[in-house]
């Protein structure tokens, strides 16, 4: 069946990864990620550039307190107005108090479920107060790394960001790789530019970023699956198109995290890494993303970083 014909009920039913790796299973795709793919993302390491994916972490984040998200707040516990020790010995200490979806960030498993469940079924009152019983952040805060590999969308015709609303579809996916001459192989690392990104970093324009968004459209999910990718990250501030094609709410997060099992990267500065590649010519490297162990964490500020 085409995907597009289909509610994204139906298609996360189809495409589920649910009990794929047992009924326990809180990795989701993260399992695919094999320690040959992480030696594989080591040995892509030629030139040693690297390049920092993530947005900076200050009161100048993207954050318009739209939904509760603020932006980070830095402060000083200890500073030289606080007396030396006798020996005339200082030290300085600072605090950083932050949403922890608020700049470059994690979805984890536990932000996304529907009908009362979240991936691999596990109902969704396991998530309260205190965090998520299951699926918290603690378990792949280390675990998203290995061969990364970069689509740039716009450059496939000539532009410098897709327009608002546009949608990606499995055809433009496929285009990219076939244009840039890559492929895509289990336990990959997938990002996405479509250029949204620099509306903040470039514009300065918080709101136009957050009004809508050009991303994936929901037939992108069946091409992610069936390449049996373990990642996607983008730089836009949701992964997909919107507002949705069908007037849904979020129906990708819905398919890709729910059904799927497969955590998000979201806000990522991919321009001089896109840049970077099309000089050379190279769009795969190793793509190391960490994320922050917050035991029953929903999701997780975001460190990305590459290597060529």
């Amino acid at each position: 069946m085409n995907a597009s014909a289909e509610s994204y009920r139906e298609l996360g039913r189809r495409l589920s990864n649910w009990g794929r790796w047992g009924e326990d299973d809180q990795l989701g795709t993260l399992n695919l990620i094999t320690d040959a793919c992480r030696a594989a993302g080591a040995a892509l390491v030629k030139s040693g550039v690297t390049f920092d994916l993530g947005l900076p972490l200050d009161r100048n984040g993207p954050q318009t307190g739209d939904g509760g998200r603020q932006n980070p707040l830095h402060i000083m516990t200890r500073t030289p107005a606080d007396p030396p020790a006798p020996s005339g010995f200082h030290y300085f200490d600072d605090a950083l108090f932050v949403h922890l979806q608020c700049a470059t960030q994690l979805d984890g498993l536990a932000h996304v479920g529907y009908d009362g469940e979240l991936y691999n079924g596990v109902p969704i009152d396991a998530v309260g107060w205190a965090g998520a019983t299951r699926l918290g952040m603690q378990h792949y805060a280390a675990r998203v790394q290995g061969r990364g590999v970069l689509l740039d969308l716009p450059r496939l015709t000539g532009r410098h960001q897709l327009d608002h609303s546009e949608p990606i579809t499995a055809a433009d996916l496929s285009r990219a790789a076939r244009e840039q001459g890559v492929d895509l192989r289990s336990g990959d690392l997938l990002f996405i530019r479509t250029g949204w990104i620099t509306r903040f970093t470039v514009d300065g324009d918080r709101d136009a970023f957050f009004s809508t968004e050009p991303g994936l459209s929901l037939d992108a999910a069946e091409w992610v699956r069936e390449r049996d990718i373990a990642f996607v990250a983008a730089d836009n501030w949701g992964i997909e198109v919107a507002p949705s094609l069908d007037g849904s709410e979020m129906p990708l997060h819905c398919v890709l995290i729910r059904d799927l099992g497969m955590p998000l990267g979201e806000m990522l500065t991919l321009e001089a890494v896109a840049a970077h590649a099309a000089s050379v010519g190279r769009w795969e490297f190793q793509a190391v993303c960490p994320a922050l162990p917050v035991t029953g964490g929903i999701g997780s500020i975001l460190l990305p970083s590459v290597t060529f």
